[in-house]
């Protein structure tokens, strides 16, 4: 077992700055990649390689994951550590359905007021009013995932995979092994998948089982499962090549003509695939989150500041933050019909949303540490 997973029966918990600051990133990223018309996405990290933020979100929840639920399975039994698991699902899925609405309640208050149905039908929204009743169970069960709202769904997923894995721990780890790169391979070579659609039978954009081999790879990491790789120039050196290799082919342009890069480019397409993690997608993650590690130091002793400090608070709060960054998206890529596209307007634009993600996080620790319950005693005279 992992040093950062064994039970401690006193004292706090301790965070892993590392983990706070990365998922406080990803968090930044994936707003600023989902804000409908925001150019500055074309220079996200999803541009320059085969992985993106998304891989970074998944990941470091699976370590987080470990962080937080493990210890209850080691500490009260599997029965008590389901339960537990089972909470959180029934938190998170009403989570995804609050936040749909929410959504869509805006999209069409915006409508409404410019006289448009662009952004719910940018949204994919639209069919969910033409067929309400098929629409409206299908969310429910899951079985309807427009475009956009499908992260959570597959989070949910890898938290019911949790009890399953702690489970296959007590029979032999290489159970483990053998489950996940089942599934790995039924989604890659087998066409195993949920629905997002039942009306077209289009599937989730996160197929749950190819996502699982990155959650539960964060998660064997902090479960020890898996050995902590070492710092090594060669292993350094290997990462660096296979990020490099990745940039001419994955940025987006048209490779028509280029001979090799073409060809390259195209035979790739499945091997990068983000729907059901690609073979070369999952390895130029790994080799992203051995560079992160290695940049970090021991235990982050590198990430210091007040930038960082601001980021790793937002890391705290992901899920209120997430939720946030999905509704602030959607209003942002309305400002641009308001303040253009020019660079400065794209720049205020962002800043807004990053100051919304930051502000979410700081009303969100407040509250988490309510102040009604430090309050001093008042003891009439």
């Amino acid at each position: 077992m992992s040093a950062l997973s064994k039970p401690a029966s006193t004292g706090p918990k301790l965070r892993d700055p590392r983990l706070d600051f990365f998922r406080g990133l990803g968090m930044f990223i994936i707003l600023m990649a989902h804000i409908p018309g925001n150019s500055f996405a074309d220079w996200l990290p999803r541009r320059f390689g085969f992985s993106d933020a998304a891989d970074m979100f998944v990941f470091c929840s699976g370590m987080a994951s470990a962080l937080a639920f493990a210890r209850i399975f080691d500490n009260f039994g599997w029965f008590i550590g389901t339960a537990r698991i089972v909470y959180r699902i029934w938190q998170v899925y009403w989570a995804h359905i609050g936040s749909f609405m929410v959504v869509v309640a805006v999209v069409v208050m915006i409508d409404n007021a410019l006289g448009t149905m662009d952004y719910e039908h940018q949204l994919g929204v639209d069919t969910i009013f033409a067929m309400s009743r098929t629409h409206i169970y299908g969310l429910m069960t899951l079985t309807y995932l427009p475009n956009y709202f499908d992260i959570l769904p597959m989070y949910l997923v890898m938290l019911a995979l949790i009890p399953v894995v702690l489970g296959l721990e007590k029979m032999h780890r290489a159970v483990i092994l053998v489950v996940v790169c089942t599934f790995w391979l039924g989604a890659n070579f087998f066409h195993l998948h949920f629905v997002a659609d039942v009306a077209d039978g289009r599937e989730w954009f996160f197929n749950p089982f190819g996502w699982q081999l990155v959650f539960l790879s964060g998660f064997s990491l902090v479960r020890g499962w898996l050995p902590i790789p070492k710092v090594r120039a060669g292993f350094i050196g290997l990462a660096v090549v296979i990020v490099l290799l990745a940039v001419p082919l994955s940025f987006p342009m048209d490779y028509s003509g280029l001979g090799p890069l073409e060809r390259w480019h195209e035979a790739l397409v499945f091997w990068t695939d983000k729907t059901n993690v690609g073979l070369a997608r999952y390895v130029h993650f790994m080799a992203t989150v051995y560079l992160a590690y290695v940049a970090a130091g021991e235990r982050g002793a590198n990430l210091r500041g007040p930038i960082v400090d601001v980021i790793r608070q937002v890391g705290q709060q992901t899920l209120a933050v997430f939720l946030t960054g999905l509704l602030a998206a959607q209003v942002l890529g309305v400002g641009f019909r308001f303040v253009g596209t020019g660079f400065w307007a794209t720049a205020l634009i962002n800043v807004f949303g990053i100051v919304a993600l930051i502000a979410t996080a700081k009303i969100v620790h407040w509250f988490k540490v309510p102040p009604w319950q430090k309050a001093v005693k008042f003891t009439p005279v």
